[in-house]
C-alpha cells in the first residue's frame, strides 16, 4: 500500500508544483525561471520516489535515464543529471539491515569470510546494492546483496504494470501484450535468483578471460541473495558520456556494440540490461561489464532471421521483408499493414547497418521517438507485434541505441553486424532457402 501510494503521489506532486509555479508567475517571477525551478523539483522527486521504491519502479527509472537522450533539449536539461543518477546509485539500505541479510544468508560468522567489509555501499540498484570488501584470501571483492522483500516488491510492481495491458491493447492493436508480459515476468523472476546470475557471469568471465577488448570479473561465491565477485575498477560509462572526449566516446560505443553482438556467438547469451551503470572503461582501454542478472539465453547465437530480414530490407526487397516479418510473428495474421509506411518507419532503425560509418545522436533519437509516440490510428507502429522470442533482444537494442545516442558515437557498426549476426552477410550458398513470399 505504501509503494502504491508513493507511485500515485508522483502525478499529484506534479500538479501541486504546477499550481505553485502559476502562483509565482502571478507574483512576478519570469515564466522561464519558474519553468526551470518546476522541472528541477519534478526531476528530484522522480529520483527520490523511484529510488526509494527500488524494485520495478526503480527499473522504470533506469529505463527513463537511458531514454533521456530522446527528450527535446529544452526539457532534458533538469532531468538528465537526476535520472542518470539512477544508473549508478539509489538511496542505500542502513548498515543494520545489510548485516541482517548477511547473517541470514551466510550465518552468524559471516564476517569470517572477509578481512574487511565496508558498510557504505559503492552502488545501489533496483533489487540490490554493492559493497566493497576484502575476501579472506586478500582479494578485493564486490559483495552484491539483495534487498529484503525485493522479490515480492518487484513482482508486485510488475503486477501493477500488467494491469495496464488493456490500455496497451487499445494503443497497440497489433501487439500480443499478454505473451510479452508473461515473458517479461519470467525473466524478472530469474533476475531475483543470484545463483542464476552467478552461473551466467562465470560463463562470460571464462569466455572473455584475457580478451583484448573486454573484461568480466569472475564469481567467487554466491547463494540466492548474496553474490561475491572480483572487484573491478574503471571509469563508469556514465562519466564517459558526460565528460569523455569524442575519441573516448567513439571507442566506448564501438566496444559496447561489439560486446552485445558478439556475446550470443561466443557465450550463447546476450547481456539484457545494457544501461551505463553496468559498464566501465578500464585504464587499458578494455570495456568492463557488470550485472548479469538479466540475460537472454541464445545457444545458437542471434536468430538468423534477424540478420536476414535486415539484409533484405537494406536491399529494398519490401515484399520479402514483409513476408519474413509475418513469418517471424512481427505482423500477426489478422493485421494488414501499409508497406510504404512500414518501410519509412523501419528505414532509420536499419540505417546504421546500411552505411559504412554511422553517428548516433540525440537529435536522431528524438526523431525516432516522435514517430513511435505517434498513436494516431494510421501510424504503422500500432500494427506491429513483438514476438516472445524477441522480447529481450528488443529490450537490448532499444536500450543500447539510447546509450549510443548519449555517447554520440561514430563508428563502423555495419562491420560488427557483418561479423557477428548470422544471416546479415549475403548468402553464398546457392541452395540457401529464400524467405518465402506468400
Amino acid at each position: 500500500m505504501t509503494r502504491s501510494a508513493k507511485l500515485a503521489a508522483l502525478p499529484l506532486g506534479f500538479a501541486g508544483r504546477a499550481a505553485l509555479g502559476l502562483g509565482k508567475r502571478i507574483g512576478g517571477k519570469s515564466a522561464e525561471l519558474v519553468a526551470q525551478e518546476f522541472q528541477q523539483r519534478t526531476a528530484e522527486q522522480i529520483f527520490k520516489v523511484l529510488g526509494e521504491l527500488k524494485g520495478g519502479a526503480m527499473k522504470l527509472g533506469q529505463a527513463l535515464s537511458i531514454f533521456e537522450a530522446a527528450l527535446p533539449p529544452e526539457i532534458a536539461g533538469p532531468y538528465r543529471a537526476t535520472l542518470t543518477k539512477l544508473q549508478e546509485a539509489a538511496p542505500p539500505l542502513p548498515a543494520a539491515t545489510v548485516h541482517k541479510v548477511l547473517t541470514e544468508q551466510l550465518g552468524d560468522d559471516w564476517r569470517e569470510n572477509f578481512r574487511s567489509f565496508n558498510d557504505k555501499p559503492t552502488a545501489a540498484a533496483s533489487i540490490g546494492q554493492v559493497h566493497r570488501a576484502v575476501w579472506h584470501d586478500g582479494r578485493d571483492v564486490a559483495v552484491k546483496i539483495q534487498y529484503p522483500g525485493a522479490g515480492k516488491a518487484l513482482l508486485g510492481d510488475f503486477a501493477q504494470m500488467a494491469r495496464l495491458s488493456k490500455l496497451f491493447g487499445v494503443m497497440l492493436p497489433g501487439l500480443d501484450i499478454k505473451a510479452v508480459l508473461a515473458e517479461l515476468r519470467e525473466r524478472i523472476a530469474e533476475e531475483l535468483d543470484y545463483l542464476h546470475e552467478a552461473e551466467a557471469q562465470h560463463a562470460f568471465a571464462q569466455e572473455f578471460h584475457g580478451d583484448p577488448d573486454f573484461y568480466v570479473p569472475d564469481v567467487i561465491a554466491a547463494n540466492e541473495m548474496v553474490l561475491v565477485t572480483e572487484w573491478m575498477d574503471g571509469t563508469p560509462l556514465s562519466r564517459i558520456i558526460t565528460d569523455g572526449t569524442k575519441e573516448q566516446r567513439d571507442h566506448a560505443g564501438l566496444l559496447f556494440v561489439r560486446f552485445l553482438f558478439c556475446s550470443p556467438a561466443r557465450v550463447g547469451m546476450l547481456h539484457a540490461d545494457p544501461h551505463p551503470g553496468n559498464f566501465r572503461v578500464l585504464d587499458d582501454g578494455r570495456l568492463g561489464v557488470l550485472d548479469f542478472g538479466a540475460v537472454n539465453r541464445l545457444p545458437d547465437g542471434y536468430p538468423k532471421a534477424f540478420g536476414k530480414l535486415t539484409r533484405i530490407f537494406n536491399q529494398g526487397d519490401m515484399e520479402n521483408a514483409v513476408a519474413g516479418l509475418r513469418q517471424e510473428g512481427f505482423i500477426l495474421p489478422n493485421i494488414d499493414v501499409d508497406v510504404d509506411a512500414l518501410g519509412a518507419f523501419l528505414a532509420p532503425y536499419v540505417e546504421p547497418t546500411a552505411v559504412e560509418e554511422f553517428t548516433f545522436s540525440r537529435e536522431w533519437l528524438q526523431a525516432q521517438a516522435a514517430s513511435v509516440a505517434d498513436f494516431r490510428p494510421t501510424n504503422v507502429v500500432r500494427q506491429l507485434n513483438l514476438p516472445v522470442s524477441y522480447v529481450l533482444i528488443h529490450r537490448v537494442h532499444a536500450a543500447g541505441v539510447g546509450v549510443l545516442c548519449q555517447l554520440g558515437t561514430t563508428a563502423r557498426f555495419r562491420d560488427e553486424v557483418l561479423r557477428w549476426v548470422p544471416g546479415f552477410a549475403d548468402d553464398t550458398d546457392p541452395n540457401a532457402e529464400p524467405v518465402p513470399v506468400p
